[in-house]
C-alpha cells in the first residue's frame, strides 16, 4: 500500500483514511435514488483489504463487488478500501470521491440488472478483463 503522505510543493498530502472513506461512501450512498436501491437490503460494506482476483493481472485491483447472498445477508455491495488506496494513494479526496461514486454506480447497476434478470454489465466486465489479459500478455512478450 502507498505511503500515508508525501510532500508536494511544500504541502503534505495525506491519503484518505478508512474512516474518511467510509463517511464518503455513506454520504454518496444517500445520494443514490432510492428506487435503484430497492432490494439492496445489505447496503454497503467496507472491507479494509485490497482485492485482486486474477494472478495473471497483479496490477489490477477490484474496487467493488455486488453480492447476492440468498443464505445470509441478502444483496449488498462490498467496497475495498485497500484497492482504492493501492490505486489512488495520496490523491486528493476529490479524486477518491469521483472514483468511489463511479464504483458505487457501477455496482448499483449490477444490482438493478440482477433484479431485471439481465447481465449486460457482467458481460462488459468480462470483456474488459479479457482485454486487460491480452494487453498484459502482449507486454510480457516484449
Amino acid at each position: 500500500m502507498p505511503s500515508a503522505s508525501r510532500l508536494l510543493e511544500g504541502h503534505v498530502l495525506e491519503m484518505v483514511s478508512i474512516d474518511q472513506f467510509e463517511s464518503m461512501a455513506n454520504r454518496l450512498f444517500d445520494e443514490i435514488p432510492p428506487p435503484l436501491l430497492e432490494g439492496l437490503n445489505g447496503g454497503i460494506i467496507i472491507q479494509e483489504e485490497a482485492c485482486q482476483e486474477d494472478p495473471d493481472l497483479p496490477d489490477v485491483y477490484v474496487l467493488g463487488h455486488y453480492v447476492e447472498d440468498p443464505f445470509g445477508l441478502g444483496c449488498y455491495i462490498v467496497l475495498y478500501y485497500g484497492s482504492f488506496a493501492a490505486i489512488l494513494g495520496d490523491e486528493p479526496p476529490e479524486v477518491w470521491e469521483d472514483e468511489l461514486w463511479e464504483t458505487m454506480i457501477h455496482e448499483v447497476q449490477h444490482h438493478v440488472e440482477a433484479r431485471a434478470g439481465e447481465s449486460n454489465l457482467d458481460i462488459q466486465d468480462m470483456i474488459e478483463l479479457e482485454r486487460l489479459r491480452r494487453e498484459s500478455a502482449g507486454q510480457q512478450e516484449t
